[in-house]
């Protein structure tokens, strides 16, 4: 990307918008829905964007700015009352306010008060565009139109604390397969948006025939042809969940933001080629990911 293209992204940047705008509010009330609407994102998009982006959840990321600054406010000569301070960075008790001071400061506020500012959070953010140096991933240059498909696997709902279960899905699809009417040997990773904001249904499966039943057990998921981009990722023998993270946050945190797409209200997919071994040389799996065109 050229001086200029990085400059024009970096005032457009949605992400960054509305992270500026956390910044600027955050004294006043704020909702993911509020935040995602400044990105001009979906909420389930715009939590994995900023993630990927910041390395905190959105949420996450007001909480940790609304202690630190009540912190700052403790080390002034009349601070508030703890319950003041406690309303003010959307708690709703003291008390929980008080739980979340000490996981980020490792003290309660009344010490913090007392033992002035040499004390240093705990929290840390990852705030950082930086794909790693060994990623080797490749981006198609225009949106690539794919057919309808029918996937039949396990389904499960994660969120950022959960997601690190993933691979035990696919450890219980194994062993299943193949499965009744089962089309090819590509298989899919399926990521859709769940009931709660941040939250993702996440579905490890194979094609399945068209026409072919539901097995016994057996999610099955119904994709409209679509339109995606599509990323390639090589892999280099080592760990696959540590490697998949990492594009992961390449891929949202910062390609898609500067890609000038649109992203469309479609799940976006994980795909493994037949015989996908990740230690093997040069393995590779693609990431599509659906965009209006």
């Amino acid at each position: 990307m050229s001086s200029l293209a990085s400059a024009e992204f970096a005032a457009l940047d949605p992400l960054d918008a509305a992270r500026r705008h956390a910044d600027e509010n955050i004294q006043f009330p704020l909702t993911l829905v509020d935040l995602a609407a400044v990105a001009e994102l979906s909420a389930y998009h715009f939590v994995r964007q900023f993630s990927a982006r910041f390395g905190i959840s959105p949420m996450a990321y007001v909480r940790e700015r609304r202690l630190a600054l009540a912190a700052a406010q403790l080390r002034q000569g009349a601070p508030p009352p703890l319950i003041t301070l406690a309303f003010d960075c959307g708690f709703d008790s003291q008390e929980g306010f008080t739980r979340a001071f000490k996981r980020a400061y490792g003290v309660t506020p009344g010490r913090y008060r007392r033992q002035g500012p040499r004390l240093v959070s705990q929290e840390s953010l990852t705030m950082t565009t930086a794909a790693p140096t060994h990623l080797r991933l490749s981006q198609s240059p225009a949106p690539i139109r794919k057919g309808a498909l029918r996937i039949a696997g396990l389904t499960q709902t994660f969120d950022d604390q959960t997601k690190a279960g993933i691979p035990d899905l696919w450890q219980r699809l194994v062993p299943l397969l193949p499965l009744p009417g089962q089309a090819s040997r590509e298989t899919f990773g399926v990521c859709a948006a769940a009931g709660s904001p941040g939250a993702m249904r996440y579905t490890a499966g194979v094609p399945l025939a068209s026409g072919a039943p539901a097995p016994a057990g057996i999610d099955v998921i119904e994709l409209a042809p679509q339109s995606y981009l599509v990323f390639r990722q090589v892999l280099d023998g080592g760990p696959l969940h540590s490697q998949m993270q990492a594009a992961a946050s390449e891929i949202w945190g910062a390609r898609l933001p500067a890609s000038g797409h649109r992203l469309a209200p479609a799940p976006d997919l994980e795909f493994y080629p037949a015989g996908f071994e990740p230690d093997q040389p040069d393995a590779a799996v693609e990431w599509w990911i659906p965009v209006e065109t």
